[in-house]
């Protein structure tokens, strides 16, 4: 594509400004510029696009979102504990048999609490806790370990085997989040398709204004030049003086034709330059786009059928509908396991180690000889259960509304292939009409005016003629406009409009 464009720029600019242009005009920079060339800095700048293509990033986002559900968590936990009691009783370890006066029980304690937990893709959660602790009893040394070591190692299990159970079902609302992103993917591709489309149709109307100025200033010369033919023979005395006024009546009317097609141009510029997004600065300079892309005026083959199916494949229309009835059948399957009772497996297993110090601790643990496991199962069963039937009775008309909605979508998709293949026949055929009516205008003139010479016609009868030959140049010149413009009207349709651009959307 940068290759287009540097060609196009040494291309000579092949604009002439009319004589009456307003003050300051000619000083005004131009611009070549190839269709292209406007496609790729459209879709770099468009605002549209750049809105689109947030909108997009922002649910990526979502996938992230979803998939950390099932990231573990690691929680941490220290703390330092002293109490100072009063003993009514004797204490094992620490005080005789009897007591004859109040005692102090002083016990400080230091534990570290690790917990590990985590969601995992079948539907369960684990929980694996460690917690090394250090106790100490101040009086008399009769504990085994004073300070005591002691540790605690615990793995807690979480299974369901009905609701919630599976990896398909626990997987069910990142599959909804890739699918949301997929379907903001299309949007923003419908996006684009749209975007060039109106680049496409605003360059090529720039290029009937300018050559619809050509058509104007070819009029008005020949208006002029029936002037000053008229004036030399009404001076010879041989043509009255109201052939002369309505010569320069039809001059007038020449320029005011000219001064709006001067208008045209650069309401059309600004057009195609606000597509661009310009800076403000960029907007208030005075810049003269000349387009350098001609008009194709050959018939390109066109089957409707295989148009039909590659609109079918590649409007993201349909693409979108589609992704919507699959995150559509995601909630129903995933509505219909919550109609399911809750039951559940429970296991814990867990070690214990006690020692004099930590390493005794840690070996002591280590070796198995203390430890403790359990299993279980739990049942819940809610009663009616109408939150669940009513949310899966909701999910089932989604799936059905979605299914309808893609139905009409390839309805609208066929309608409108279909018609923008005959616009482009129709177009086609309208540049052989207009091609001859304005041969035959030409031919009519060139024969009015060989009657003028000879005192047979009207200077009115030329003027009118003049008149329909422009008017002939002009529906030539629209329709050749208007068939590429559906040409571009036909590729949007197909969805294979970046195509003949060879871009490719990452």
């Amino acid at each position: 594509m940068g290759a287009v464009f540097a060609v196009a720029l040494l291309l000579p600019l092949a604009y002439v400004a009319g004589a009456d242009l307003p003050e300051g005009a000619q000083a005004a920079r131009k611009e070549a510029v190839a269709l292209a060339d406007i496609v790729l800095r459209a879709l770099q700048n468009n605002l549209d696009i750049s809105v689109s293509r947030q909108t997009r990033d922002s649910r990526l986002t979502d996938i992230v979102f979803e998939q950390a559900k099932f990231d573990p968590t690691l929680s941490l936990n220290g703390q330092y504990n002293r109490s100072i009691t009063p003993l009514n009783r004797p204490l094992f370890g620490l005080t005789g048999s009897d007591l004859t006066k109040i005692q102090k029980f002083d016990q400080n304690s230091g534990s570290v609490t690790a917990d590990l937990t985590q969601n995992l893709l079948t539907g369960a959660n684990y929980d694996l806790n460690y917690s090394p602790s250090r106790t100490f009893v101040a009086g008399p040394q009769t504990f085994l370990f004073n300070p005591g070591w002691q540790s605690g190692l615990a793995l807690t299990l979480t299974q369901p085997l009905l609701r919630n159970f599976g990896t398909d079902i626990n997987r069910t609302f990142i599959k909804v989040a890739q699918n949301n992103a997929k379907v903001e993917e299309h949007v923003f591709f419908d996006r684009v398709l749209t975007v060039i489309a109106t680049v496409e149709q605003t360059f090529w109307e720039l290029v009937f204004v300018n050559e619809n100025l050509k058509v104007a200033q070819a009029a008005l010369k020949a208006a002029e030049e029936l002037l000053a033919a008229n004036k030399a023979k009404a001076k010879a005395g041989v043509m009255a003086i109201v052939d002369v006024l309505q010569a320069e009546a039809a001059v007038a009317s020449r320029v005011e034709q000219v001064l709006i097609a001067e208008k045209a141009i650069r309401d059309q510029e600004d057009q195609l330059r606000r597509l661009l997004n310009p800076s403000e600065e960029e907007l208030r300079q005075d810049v003269r786009l000349v387009p350098v892309d001609q008009p194709v005026k050959t018939l390109e083959p066109i089957s409707l059928q295989e148009a039909i199916d590659v609109a079918m494949e590649r409007r993201p229309e349909i693409l979108q509908a589609n992704r919507n009835i699959e995150t559509s059948d995601l909630n129903v399957k995933f509505a219909k396991n919550q109609l399911l009772p809750n039951l559940s497996f429970q296991g814990t297993s867990g070690l214990s180690g006690l020692g004099r110090d930590a390493s005794d601790m840690f070996t002591k643990g280590a070796s198995g000889d203390f430890y403790n496991y359990g299993a279980g199962l739990v049942l819940s069963i809610p009663l009616g259960n109408r939150s669940a039937i009513s949310q899966y009775n909701k999910r089932q008309i989604e799936v059905r509304n979605a299914q309808a909605s893609l139905q009409s979508v390839r309805q609208q998709v066929i309608v409108a292939v279909r018609e923008a293949v005959r616009r482009v026949q129709t177009d086609f055929k309208r540049i052989e009409t207009t091609r001859s009516a304005r041969i035959m205008a030409e031919k009519q003139l060139q024969a009015e005016r060989e009657r003028l010479n000879v005192g047979l016609s009207t200077t009115r009868f030329v003027l009118d003629f003049q008149r329909d030959l422009a008017t002939a140049q002009g529906n030539e010149l629209r329709s050749v406009v208007d068939y590429n413009k559906s040409l571009s009207n036909l590729a949007r349709n197909k969805g294979t409009t970046l195509e003949r651009y060879h871009i490719e959307l990452q």
